[in-house]
């Protein structure tokens, strides 16, 4: 299997809601384009303990854009991981943080998400929420990448 041009890492807390969401949201907007073999997508939490599920309403809403999350499980973030991929996304400036104080060295590889879309804004957890904030995450979500997706692919390719 060839290198892929492009490279990127959805991080939040648990990786059981918005960076899941993230991931599958970037992976229909590149199947759609038609370059599905030219990324490289995946997503980890800060604070996640490896193998959990989505959550339930997670997956009810990516069910919903035509997604099958059940299968998806939590993993934890390593310097390992971090290292396979050129652009890294933070759902929050917390998590931003948390990954510049224990691993410096993926700073120039660091942004947080809103950022594509040239703002700095957190992208807030809807785990506590009814089904209605999870709806409100993804669209959310699917607006920054659908308007940053320049800038995502000039940083996921450096």
């Amino acid at each position: 299997m060839s290198t892929p041009s492009y490279s990127v890492l959805f991080v939040c807390t648990a990786n059981r809601c918005r960076s899941p969401m993230a991931e599958a949201l970037l992976r229909l907007q590149v199947a759609a384009a038609g370059e599905t073999g030219d990324w490289l997508i995946a997503s980890a939490g800060t604070w996640a303990v490896d193998g959990q599920p989505a959550m339930p309403n997670t997956v009810a809403v990516m069910r919903e854009w035509g997604v099958d999350l059940s299968h998806h499980r939590s993993r934890s973030l390593t310097p390992s991981l971090l290292q396979a991929f050129r652009l890294i996304l933070a759902m929050t400036a917390g998590h931003q943080e948390a990954l510049l104080t224990e691993f410096p060295e993926c700073a120039p590889r660091l942004m947080l998400m809103s950022e594509l879309i040239g703002r700095r804004f957190d992208i807030l957890d809807p785990v506590t929420g009814p089904l209605e904030e999870y709806r409100n995450t993804a669209r959310e979500l699917d607006k920054i990448l659908r308007q940053g997706m320049p800038l995502l692919r000039r940083r996921a390719r450096e």
